[in-house]
């Protein structure tokens, strides 16, 4: 069962994690919300929620800039060729829909199904932007409050320099 957003923000009141959150209209893609993310200064994340052939679930946080190489990404991980998941896979184990995957949604992988990967330019913000759960609203945290978040679902965090998979330029893709 997923947890709503009420339920979400009382387990970063719990862990004594601050948070403010803005609502908007539903926005489904990076480029959709571009003007809420001018009114709002800071890192703000694009998801991916992606399965190697072998049937491990990856979920990647990464800034909305950052350039995400799906067929580069599997080395650092130890993974089999990375694809899309499934919206049925996706509902499963994070609960959430399309267009609203985020980090937030961890909580809701109580079986510990699903590997997260940040990206380490994130961690350079002083405010990490993602949805809390839904698309209409966006959730302001610190960075480090993202990783203790992340780590109290029990998902801590492989963090990805991805500008290192940028220049890797190699014969056997």
């Amino acid at each position: 069962m997923s947890a709503s957003r009420t339920e979400l923000f009382a387990h970063l009141d719990g862990l004594g994690i601050r948070h403010e959150t803005v609502s908007h209209r539903p926005v489904f893609t990076v480029e959709e919300g571009r003007d809420i993310k001018a009114a709002l200064p800071g890192g703000h994340t694009k998801n991916l929620f992606l399965k190697d052939r072998k049937g491990q679930v990856f979920l990647v946080t990464a800034l909305a800039e950052t350039e995400i190489r799906l067929n580069r990404l599997h080395r650092p991980l130890g993974s089999a060729r990375l694809s899309f998941g499934p919206e049925a896979l996706l509902l499963d184990t994070l609960g959430v829909q399309p267009g609203s995957v985020t980090a937030l949604a961890l909580l809701n992988d109580t079986g510990g199904r699903v590997r997260f990967v940040l990206d380490a330019a994130l961690l350079e913000w002083p405010v990490v932007y993602s949805h809390p759960l839904l698309n209409d609203a966006t959730t302001g945290i610190a960075p480090a409050d993202l990783v203790r978040f992340a780590e109290s679902t029990g998902h801590p965090p492989r963090l990805i320099d991805f500008t290192l998979l940028l220049d890797d330029e190699d014969a056997t893709q």
